[in-house]
């Protein structure tokens, strides 16, 4: 076969993984995986083209199983991967060529990485059909089961004495058993999904949430759910039990955004897009068919529009007339500033 590594290429990466008793795939840990392209370091090409030479990379999107073997006979340019060689568990390396669909667990897990590693933000890359591929996971402290292969894997360690414990069972895992990026603080790993794109900067508290495919830029304060597909500017506030709305469940095809410096009050909700410097009443779920009367600053009132009408502007508060309940929205100066000590994580 001929090597076609010099070609440009969309990612690569070489990782260790968990099957099921058939042999399918569970999952797939990628320490370093490595973004093509523009993006893409001479140090990051040389890795890619002694793994393509190594192992008969013939061009495409491939995921090829390697042996310890072949591991042994890795150049020099390629050292980063040493230690798989001493590997137990099944060893693999994903070249995508082209951002395409994922079509395999490996190939899906690579993706999930390339978000969490910060190398492509929400809206990136095809993550097309990702959840048809993942398989659904008895997460437990000692790594992924086959829910199917849950009860034998149970008693046996019941009869060795070490219980088993379960965390969960879903086709994510948590992100920070794969992936912990620099300058963040996390109070409860099972609330930031593999593949949540995490800024530095951020902290998440213990109700928080990032889902996949989601994201913040960095200084952020997380107390209430960030959706699949949400962005959120940095400096942005999201306050205690808030949501935000994503693309996911077939109500909403917009891709909802919060801009910079946008506090969300606590139990509030969002489904438009804001601008920079806007803020959502506490308890305030604003959605694009929403009815909002304009109101200028003096308070005076002007006409009524549907909310999606003033998707992305920046300077708006959003809140509930407290004599009618009426919804409006008016002009405000300033924005919102997060505490700088409370977000350095580094």
């Amino acid at each position: 076969m001929s090597n076609k590594a010099k070609d440009p290429w969309f990612a690569f990466g070489l990782g260790v993984g968990s099957k099921n008793a058939q042999g399918a795939w569970l999952e797939v840990f990628f320490p370093a995986p490595q973004l093509g392209g523009d993006a893409a370091s001479s140090h990051a090409a040389a890795e890619h083209d002694a793994l393509a030479k190594l192992l008969g990379y013939s061009g495409g999107n491939q995921v090829i199983e390697v042996t310890a073997e072949q591991l042994k006979t890795l150049p020099l340019a390629a050292k980063t991967y040493q230690p798989f060689v001493d590997s137990s568990r099944p060893v693999v390396a994903v070249f995508l060529a082209k951002d395409v669909a994922p079509e395999s667990v490996p190939e899906a897990y690579l993706k999930l990485h390339l978000l969490s590693h910060r190398l492509v933000r929400p809206h990136g890359q095809n993550l097309t059909g990702i959840f048809k591929v993942l398989p659904n996971v008895a997460w437990t402290n000692l790594g992924a089961i086959d829910p199917a292969e849950l009860p034998a894997a149970q008693l046996k360690a019941r009869l060795l004495g070490a219980p088993l414990t379960v965390r969960m069972v879903d086709k994510f895992p948590q992100m920070i058993d794969y992936v912990v990026p620099s300058g963040i603080r996390i109070a409860d790993g099972a609330r930031v999904r593999l593949g949540a794109y995490v800024g530095s900067g951020t902290t998440v508290m213990q109700e928080g949430f990032i889902n996949f495919n989601a994201g913040t830029e960095g200084p952020n304060m997380i107390e209430g759910r960030v959706s699949s597909s949400v962005w959120v500017g940095a400096g942005s506030d999201l306050g205690g039990g808030c949501s935000t709305m994503g693309i996911l469940s077939g109500g909403n095809s917009t891709p909802i955004s919060v801009g910079k410096n946008c506090l969300l009050g606590a139990n509030s909700g969002l489904g438009i897009p804001l601008g920079d410097d806007c803020t959502v009443e506490s308890g305030l779920y604003l959605t694009a068919a929403s009815k909002v009367r304009l109101v200028a600053r003096d308070g005076s009132g002007g006409r009524t529009v549907k909310a999606r009408e003033l998707a992305g502007r920046s300077g708006l508060l959003f809140r509930r007339n407290s004599l009618n309940g009426a919804l409006e929205c008016l002009p405000i100066k300033g924005s919102i500033e997060l505490n700088a000590d409370l977000h350095d994580h580094n």
